[in-house]
């Protein structure tokens, strides 16, 4: 499937998601991960960070665009929105840690006429759907996608194993993503 395609097929799928379609949500999600690992992995190799960091990163991706898929200007291209997601969560987790990272200009510059929004409103949303979650989830998705820990730092604090704490995770956010179709419905 050539890149074109590849990124309507995306596109539409992510368009029939925002309208409630949750089979098509479920492709495109499905369809992303391996391209958003791949980029994850480019990336902390560019930026210096361990292969391992890559797998954390595509969790806070793949959390950010189920929470901010409203974001999407369904007149662009969806891939340099995913990138640019990437790129933003990788930055973010090299910073948490420590890190100084420089980002070229050209790597944002698709970026800079991004619409400003009011970021504690998705601070209440966020809280808000992860109420809904239960322990240990709510914890591990506060830890790893908000507070920037590592899988390997949530599975020691929450005396779990790491594969335990990624299926946590992963089963966290399909409920996240259950509890946002869900708001959507009630409130839209």
């Amino acid at each position: 499937m050539s890149h074109s395609a590849r990124e309507d097929e995306w596109a539409a799928w992510m368009c029939a998601a925002m309208a409630g379609d949750t089979l098509a949500y479920q492709r495109f999600l499905k369809a992303i991960t391996p391209y958003l690992r791949s980029i994850a992995r480019r990336r902390c190799d560019q930026f210096g960070a361990s292969p391992s960091e890559a797998e954390d990163v595509v969790q806070e991706v793949l959390l950010a665009v189920h929470l901010k898929r409203g974001t999407w200007d369904t007149s662009r291209p969806v891939g340099p929105w995913l990138s640019s997601i990437v790129r933003n969560k990788l930055v973010d987790s090299l910073r948490r840690r420590g890190r100084h990272v420089s980002v070229p200009i050209e790597d944002v510059m698709e970026t800079l006429e991004a619409v400003p929004h009011d970021e504690g409103a998705d601070r209440v949303d966020v809280d808000r759907l992860l109420e809904g979650l239960r322990d240990p989830q709510r914890d591990i998705v506060r830890s790893i996608s908000l507070g920037g820990a590592g899988i390997r730092e949530t599975a020691e604090r929450l005396q779990m194993t790491e594969g335990a704490v990624r299926v946590a995770l992963h089963r966290a956010l399909k409920g996240l993503a259950a509890l946002y179709r869900s708001d959507r419905r009630a409130n839209g």
